[in-house]
């Protein structure tokens, strides 16, 4: 996932802001990490380079 994208990923659930974890990156993307919704607190996983944005 490119960094750019972070300024128009929302929560899909709430349409929060997400705080972003990183585990793993390689140049500019994100390969591994998570994002967690500062409001409703729901989780969301990046895996190799791909957020998992689907509501729970």
């Amino acid at each position: 996932m490119k960094r750019e994208l972070l300024d128009i990923i929302c929560c899909p659930t709430c349409k929060a802001d997400l705080e972003l974890t990183v585990k793993e990156e390689k140049e500019s993307e994100i390969i591994t990490g998570f994002f967690i919704c500062s409001k409703c607190k729901t989780k969301y996983p990046i895996t190799d380079g791909i957020p998992d944005l689907l509501p729970r």
